[in-house]
């Protein structure tokens, strides 16, 4: 974003926080309105190649249709060719507008993508300096040909380790001891459908939480990447899934002269765009977030990138074409397309705030008209409340504004909050 708009913003920001002060002795309470949405197919694992005929319009009523949503502007480039993912969106990680997707809302199971919920529910639970002693019990349950990052029970593991094994080796090990630390799987799926609904991740169905295939166990485009926008958030949540390689620890044996040491291996990010291939460049500006395959799933994929002060979010699930490496290719076709559209469309929906920031007590019907152009009537509204945003959780605390004298800086914190802005990330490049 270009410096002026930034010290308008924060000017908005600060003179916005000393009315706020004011507007406390008038306390009143606003009720956040559910999403619009439309009925949706029933949880499925095995979906057809036919998108369902009616779709959640969660983020805008063109997200619930079927097929390919683009609006071109004058010099726009046309969407890439030869696109075979079943569903797929790119947006702008910091105000949020939805460039172009296709399918968004399509109820698909989501393989080990599910993990960026995971790691957002649970991340702020444990210190990574945390020590963990694995039973027997905490490996139980994992499903059968599920990718491990290889964690030894009777062997202690900090949490740090624990999450470098879940971002970068895609590990349900990993995910099944952090687990057990959070009292259980059961508690731990109950805790991130929760946490799903106040993302208004609407299309998801958790029911085990390394994503592993389960009957009724989906996601969807949309809400992968609001999963990945909420997790950016955080700094620990940054810094591992933009993480290339690591240490991780071994076995626990002694030496030739008897003393006790603790062998090391290196892993490596299965993120292709991240870390690269045979086939595949490291993506310039790439910063993370998380993949998946399974077999039902086919390959999934959500990643974030940074070129020229802009900020984009990509996720692309089950591609059509059956090549190595082609869930990151039509990524990568469609960053670039992204970064080359940006400011030449018109955003044909929006991620949503979660339910807990104030973002989301201004925010207009989906389905109004110009609900996603800045010109119905949400914008600049004398009905908005004005917010502060909440540091590295984005939840915001609403504050309740009453008197003619506060609606034009209401509607200015307004403005600035919907951008609901993404901290710096931790850019890893060769």
């Amino acid at each position: 974003m270009p410096a002026p708009h930034t010290t308008v913003r924060r000017s908005l920001l600060v003179a916005s926080a000393t009315a706020l002060s004011l507007a406390l002795t008038a306390p009143a309470s606003f009720a956040t309105p559910s999403p619009s949405t439309s009925p949706s197919t029933s949880p499925s694992t095995s979906p057809t190649p036919t998108p369902p005929a009616n779709m959640s319009r969660v983020g805008g009523e063109r997200l619930g249709r079927a097929g390919a949503q683009v609006d071109l502007g004058t010099g726009a480039p046309v969407l890439p060719k030869d696109l075979t993912a079943r569903s797929w969106i790119v947006a702008d990680a910091e105000s949020g507008e939805v460039l172009a997707a296709a399918n968004a809302h399509w109820r698909l199971p989501p393989a080990s993508t599910l993990k960026m919920l995971f790691a957002d529910t649970l991340l702020p639970k444990f210190p990574s300096s945390e020590k963990h002693k694995v039973t027997t019990a905490d490996l139980a349950g994992i499903g059968s040909g599920s990718s491990m990052v290889g964690i030894k029970e009777e062997e202690t593991y900090t949490v740090h380790d624990l999450w470098l094994g879940v971002f970068l080796r895609s590990g349900n090990d990993a995910v099944h001891v952090l687990s057990a630390m959070n009292q259980g799987v059961d508690r731990t799926v109950a805790e991130m459908n929760g946490h799903a609904e106040e993302l208004q991740a609407l299309d998801t169905h958790v029911v085990t939480p390394d994503g592993y295939d389960s009957a009724g166990q989906v996601s969807s485009a949309y809400d992968l990447t609001l999963f990945a926008r909420s997790g950016l958030q955080k700094k620990d949540f940054r810094e591992y899934c933009s993480t290339v390689r690591a240490k991780f620890p071994g076995k626990t044996s002694k030496n030739d002269k008897g003393k006790t040491v603790r062998e090391t291996f290196e892993i490596e990010n299965t993120n292709r765009l991240l870390s690269g291939d045979s086939d595949l460049s490291v993506y310039q500006g790439i910063a993370g977030v998380k993949n998946g395959n399974t077999t039902n799933a086919g390959a999934t994929f959500t990643g974030v990138a940074e070129r020229g002060g802009r900020v984009l979010l990509v996720t692309v699930m089950h591609p059509g074409k059956d090549e190595h490496n082609e869930v990151y290719k039509e990524a990568a076709k469609l960053l670039d397309w992204g970064f080359a559209a940006a400011g030449k469309v018109r955003p044909v929906g929006e991620l949503v705030a979660p339910k807990g920031s104030a973002q989301s007590i201004a925010q207009p019907d989906a389905t109004a008209p110009g609900a996603n152009d800045g010109t119905g009537p949400g914008a600049g509204s004398a009905k908005s409340a004005a917010a502060s945003s909440g540091g590295s959780s984005g939840m915001g605390i609403a504050f309740a504004i009453s008197g003619g004298l506060l609606v034009l800086l209401a509607a200015g914190a307004f403005l600035v909050n919907r951008r609901w802005p993404l901290p710096d990330l931790m850019r890893r490049r060769r």
